[in-house]
C-alpha cells in the first residue's frame, strides 16, 4: 500500500505543520519574520483556520530551518510537536479508528489531507508491519532538506502512534538509506530503537502484533463520521486539482456514459495527447482517476441504494458482475457484501 504524491503549489493545507515548526525555532531564538522569510506566509496567518498553504510553502519554511537552526535536533522536535490532535479532521479520524490496523491504513488512505511531502508505504509481512519511505519526494529537494524531511517523518511517526494507541509503542528498529549524518547519536533519543544507515531503504519496524491493539479513543460511530467527513474533503481535493480535476469532474458527473479519454480530452478542448501529457505532469494517468471514480461511485451506491450488484456493475460499465466483483476487491480488498449496511 502506498501514498500519491499531490502538486507542490495547491493551497489546500492547514499552517499546522508549519506553524508548529515556527514554534519550534521560535524556542532557539529565531524569529517567525526569519523563519517564514520568502514562503509568502504570513506570521498572523497561522493562527488563522482559514488560512491555506502548499508543500512548497512548507517546504521553504523547512530550508530556512536547516539555514538558520543550528541545533540538529529541529526536525526531530518538530516531529514529536505534530501531535494527531493538530490535524483536524485527519487527526481525529485516526485517533477514533478501531484498530492499530486501521490507524496504519486510514494514515495512508486520507494522507493527502496532512501536507505530505514524500511517498510512503505500509506493509504487513511475517511478523513485521513496516512503514517504508522510499525515495520520492515532492520537488524533488537536495540531500540535507531529504534528511530532514525523513527525520521529521520518521518523529512524526512514532509521536503519532504512541498518541493513537495510548500508550508508549516503540518501534522494533529503524534504518536509513543514507549515510551516519554527524548527529547519528541523537537518532535513538527519539525514536526510542535501535538506527543503522547505509540500508537499502528508509523503513520504520514495528511488531505486527501491535495492529491487533485497540487505540485508547476507539469508537465505531465517532470512527464513521469522521471517516465520512474525510471521504469528501479528500473528494473536493482531487476535484480542485488543475487537469486531473477537470478529468474527475468530467467523470463524476457521468457516470453511466464512462467517457474515455478521448471524449474527456474533447470535452476539456485539447487532445488526447496533450491531456495525456498533462496528467502525467501531474503524477497520475486518466485510467488512475477513472478507476478512483469508479470506486468511489461503487462504495457509494453500495452503502446509499438498493440497487443489485449486477445493476451497479453495468451503471459502472462492467460487462458483468464478476468482473464488478474483482475490480472492487482489487481497489479496497473488499467484496460488495462488505460495503452494504
Amino acid at each position: 500500500m502506498h501514498s500519491l504524491l499531490p502538486l507542490p503549489d495547491e493551497r489546500i493545507y492547514a499552517p499546522y505543520k508549519i506553524g508548529a515548526l515556527v514554534e519550534v525555532l521560535a524556542e532557539q531564538g529565531i524569529p517567525p519574520h526569519d523563519s517564514l522569510m520568502g514562503s509568502g506566509v504570513d506570521a498572523d496567518h497561522l493562527q488563522d483556520p482559514s488560512t491555506l498553504t502548499s508543500i512548497r510553502q512548507y517546504l521553504t519554511v523547512c530550508m530556512n530551518a536547516l539555514a538558520l537552526s543550528q541545533d540538529p535536533a529541529t526536525p526531530f522536535l518538530l516531529g514529536a510537536r505534530l501531535r494527531v490532535s493538530a490535524y483536524g479532521i485527519y487527526g481525529y479520524a485516526l485517533l477514533s479508528c478501531l484498530s492499530i490496523r486501521d490507524y496504519f491504513r486510514l494514515a495512508l488512505k486520507y494522507r493527502r489531507l496532512a501536507t505530505p511531502p514524500m511517498a510512503i508505504e505500509w506493509n504487513e509481512h511475517d511478523d513485521l508491519a513496516t512503514w517504508s519511505f522510499p525515495d520520492i519526494f515532492v520537488l524533488d529537494p537536495a540531500q540535507d532538506l531529504r534528511r530532514f524531511l525523513i527525520e521529521q517523518q520518521f518523529s512524526l511517526h512514532v509521536t503519532h502512534l504512541q498518541d493513537v494507541a495510548g500508550a508508549a509503542c516503540p518501534p522494533l528498529r529503524a534504518s536509513f538509506s543514507y549515510p551516519a549524518p554527524d548527529h547519528a547519536g541523537i537518532y535513538e533519543d527519539y525514536l526510542h530503537c535501535p538506527c543503522a544507515f547505509g540500508q537499502a531503504r528508509c523503513e520504520l519496524v514495528y511488531d505486527r502484533a501491535v495492529l491487533d491493539r485497540k487505540p485508547m479513543m476507539a469508537h465505531p460511530l465517532t470512527a464513521a463520521l469522521m471517516q465520512e467527513t474525510c471521504d469528501r474533503l479528500l473528494g473536493q481535493a482531487k476535484t480542485e486539482r488543475g487537469t486531473a480535476g477537470s478529468v474527475y469532474q468530467i467523470l463524476m458527473t457521468r457516470p453511466g456514459e464512462s467517457p474515455d479519454m478521448e471524449s474527456a480530452a474533447r470535452m476539456l478542448n485539447m487532445t488526447s495527447r496533450t491531456l495525456r501529457r498533462r496528467l502525467l505532469a501531474e503524477d497520475t494517468t486518466f485510467q488512475a482517476i477513472a478507476d478512483d471514480v469508479r470506486s468511489t461511485l461503487a462504495q457509494e451506491y453500495l452503502q446509499t441504494t438498493k440497487m443489485s450488484i449486477f445493476d451497479i456493475a453495468m451503471l459502472l460499465g462492467f460487462s458483468d458482475a464478476a468482473s464488478f466483483r474483482r475490480a472492487l476487491k482489487r481497489w479496497t480488498g473488499k467484496g460488495p457484501r462488505q460495503f452494504r449496511p
